[in-house]
């Protein structure tokens, strides 16, 4: 940190590696493009949070010199304006060529679209380019180091989502009445576009704030509906869960779609009862007539 400042300018160098990376705020760039790295052929990744699913923005670029590529991201005509903070890789013995970082971008937007843990701002997906195998194999072992160093630097975009949890429930109906004493479902508030096009269409929920305690908890999640419906109207198993974005949210995976259930109506609950996901049993969900009968009267 050449500032002393954790949020501002990083220098990152690792033992036995012959690569560098640089990671700096967007407001630092004009004193950060002077060092002499920004000359070298590199791969860059400029990244944002520009939409409401708490899933970041990047863009991933190369350039045989990188300093004006990322100048052009910064101001004038091209300029992009999500980007908040961005990185760069380049090697400290100049052993990255054109073609090698070429490779490096088409590999990092290949990873990043596999992984979907992103808003890729490229327009088009780059095409890998022909290398030897001597040279890829070269390339690949820069890349893994790469990818190991997003994530000390603030950023799991480019990693494939792993499960904390796996409950793997499934909603076949049991030989007895499932009765549960410990809170095993969250109730996740739903406006109606992400209500059909992600809880009924994508079989899954993301964006979710989860306690580390309830992780391994939760066995369903129902959906309440904002107005003008105004109630808990579909339930779900839970397969897995997931991380989702940059922060300690998390994506709910369902082994099964979603079910419609008898309405639970708002009714005498307080103004504000459903601003957030709530905990409940399945038992009480099941036996509710109206959400008091799950969250109390606050």
């Amino acid at each position: 940190m050449p500032d002393g400042d954790p949020e501002g300018v990083r220098i990152i160098d690792r033992m036995n590696w012959t690569g560098q990376g640089i990671v700096f705020p967007r407001e630092k760039w004009a004193d950060t493009r002077k060092g002499q790295a920004f000359g070298h052929p590199g791969v860059y990744i400029l990244v944002g949070l520009t939409s409401d699913d708490d899933l970041p923005t990047i863009y991933v670029g190369e350039g045989d010199g990188i300093r004006d590529r990322i100048d052009s991201h910064y101001t004038g005509a091209k300029a992009k304006d999500f980007w908040s903070w961005g990185m760069a890789f380049i090697s400290t013995n100049r052993g990255l060529n054109k073609a090698h970082v070429q490779w490096l971008e088409f590999a990092l937007v290949n990873q990043a679209t596999k992984a979907k843990r992103s808003h890729l701002d490229n327009g088009n997906a780059p095409q890998e380019p022909a290398l030897t195998d001597s040279e890829k194999a070269d390339t690949r072992g820069f890349l893994k180091e790469i990818l190991q160093i997003l994530p000390l630097v603030g950023l799991h975009a480019f990693e494939m989502p792993k499960a904390v949890a796996t409950p793997l429930t499934k909603a076949s109906a049991p030989a007895a009445p499932i009765v549960s004493y410990e809170n095993d479902t969250v109730i996740v508030p739903a406006q109606k576009g992400g209500f059909e096009k992600v809880f009924l269409g994508e079989h899954c929920w993301h964006a979710i704030r989860i306690s580390g305690g309830m992780l391994q908890k939760i066995k369903w999640i129902a959906a309440y509906q904002a107005q003008p419906i105004s109630a808990i109207t579909h339930v779900a198993p839970v397969s897995r869960i997931e991380p989702y974005g940059e922060g300690s949210k998390y994506k709910l995976v369902f082994s099964e779609p979603a079910k419609p259930i008898t309405p639970i109506p708002f009714a005498d609950a307080p103004s504000g009862a459903m601003q957030g996901p709530r905990y409940t049993t399945y038992s009480k969900l099941t036996a509710a007539k109206k959400l008091t009968d799950l969250v109390g009267k606050i």
